[in-house]
């Protein structure tokens, strides 16, 4: 992983929505008086939604401000979780998982495809389709190597699954999110192989 910067171009200014407001208030509302702070992620998570998939730095001191904390604190958080993209980008955003299971079945080839087909991490294309970034573990090791796109996992790729995947995006199609190969979620491929017996 390498050190996360803010974006250098950032906009002059952002403000929630009013029904985001309204959303994050509600989450503040669940926690104890005095533990409000702990809404950090979620506010986070909508301001990102909000500013088109990314977090300027306009809208890490608006979350600072809604929670009274302290900006740094905030942007130690933004800095910190690979979840927050600290710069725009693109209409799909691939994350590729880059952890040891991932790695040793194979996200090193899907990493070639990414930069074949969108090129260099955390930039956008030149059409603005498409940007990608290697993260650490998001949690689906059985069914490595897998990228989350968007809020979609596609899993147990090759770099044949992931080209044509790309593909559909870039085409308007809607590709199956989950396993590329037969199996149901994280099942063992080729169906069950414990507890077989109904008796």
């Amino acid at each position: 992983m390498t050190v996360r910067r803010l974006a250098e171009k950032q906009p002059p200014n952002f403000a929630f929505t009013p029904d985001n407001l309204a959303w994050a208030k509600a989450q503040i509302a669940k926690y104890p008086e005095g533990r409000q702070q702990s809404a950090v992620i979620p506010i986070l998570w909508k301001a990102q939604e909000q500013a088109g998939g990314w977090l300027p730095q306009r809208a890490i001191e608006a979350t600072a401000e809604l929670l009274g904390m302290a900006k740094i604190r905030v942007l130690e958080v933004a800095t910190f979780y690979t979840m927050f993209n600290l710069s725009p980008v693109g209409k799909f955003h691939v994350q590729l998982c880059g952890t040891t299971p991932c790695m040793l079945r194979g996200s090193e080839d899907l990493k070639k495809v990414c930069r074949r087909m969108i090129g260099e991490q955390d930039h956008v294309s030149n059409d603005g389709m498409f940007s990608w970034t290697e993260v650490e573990c998001l949690g689906a090791c059985v069914n490595a190597p897998m990228v989350q796109i968007n809020y979609d996992y596609y899993e147990d790729l090759t770099p044949q699954s992931f080209t044509r995947i790309l593909n559909d995006l870039s085409l308007g199609k809607s590709p199956k999110p989950g396993p590329q190969i037969d199996r149901l979620n994280s099942a063992p491929v080729g169906g069950p192989t414990t507890l077989l017996d109904k008796a």
